[in-house]
């Protein structure tokens, strides 16, 4: 359909004008805000649980394990909140005839046609894409913070600038961004796929998800990764700045990096 990128947004353009480059602007709106609260609130409320779970001493040995494990459960709210946003999206920018004129008719229409089941039954695609992506993105930005206060700088993380240290997590995010493009991109494509496709009777989402991976062959799980690297990085390291930002902002420290040495008595 499109020969990449630039000639998408022509034809996007040329055809439907600007208003169709931002379809499904309000839903990924409304939809990853929601999941960003999550997603970064409740990160920093597992690490603290996991830490008191487990004790500081074994925390801190099993760094990456925690960040995994922290960033893990967090997702798994976070998509609670973006799904029903997202399968208005998906149907919104995928659907060869326009689906909805409006952000609230489109709701309506389907939960008119397939109830609260429409809204959720690209749920475990989600976790299966977003699980693995929110993982890999929290503990290789904060294994890769870690990295360049030790390696790549000659000073300890506290010794520098508060704007020093968000150029840190701009670097380190950008970094982390790229890994989540490629671990969630199958999954990804095939949760677009799925929201798009109607189901025959009887036939279960995981019948369906089975279907759409054979017709689009390993070529086509992989098709549009090149662009998806370049819109998960800086997603990913402006998110990490906004984060880090509103830490700074309040008096808090920036994400990740080895923790000030004690004292000695």
């Amino acid at each position: 359909m499109y020969s990449g990128v630039i000639d998408g947004f022509k034809k996007v353009a040329s055809a439907e004008g600007i208003k169709g480059l931002y379809l499904g602007g309000m839903p990924t709106l409304i939809g990853y805000s929601l999941q960003g609260m999550g997603k970064y609130g409740f990160y920093e409320y597992f690490k603290y649980l996991y830490t008191g779970i487990v004790g500081e001493e074994t925390a801190a040995k099993y760094k990456t394990m925690l960040y995994l494990s922290a960033s893990g459960s967090a997702e798994v709210i976070a998509d609670v909140l973006l799904c029903p946003m997202e399968a208005l999206k998906v149907k919104m920018q995928t659907s060869a005839t326009p689906f909805a004129t409006s952000f609230l008719g489109g709701l309506r229409k389907i939960n008119a046609a397939e109830g609260i089941n429409g809204f959720y039954k690209g749920l475990a695609p989600l976790w299966l894409r977003q699980i693995p992506y929110t993982m890999v993105k929290f503990a290789t930005f904060e294994r890769t913070v870690e990295a360049i206060y030790k390696y790549a700088l000659s000073k300890p993380k506290e010794q520098y600038t508060k704007t020093e240290q968000l150029g840190v997590t701009a670097a380190a995010g950008y970094f982390a961004g790229i890994f989540c493009a490629i671990v969630s991109h199958p999954a990804d494509t095939l949760v677009s796929k799925l929201n798009n496709v109607a189901k025959a009777e009887g036939e279960s989402t995981g019948t369906v998800a089975m279907r759409i991976l054979k017709d689009l062959g390993f070529a086509g799980v992989w098709a549009g990764l090149g662009p998806r690297i370049f819109m998960i990085g800086t997603l990913t390291a402006g998110q990490w700045l906004v984060v880090d930002s509103y830490k700074v902002w309040s008096g808090l420290p920036t994400t990740g990096g080895a923790a000030p040495a004690a004292k000695k008595e």
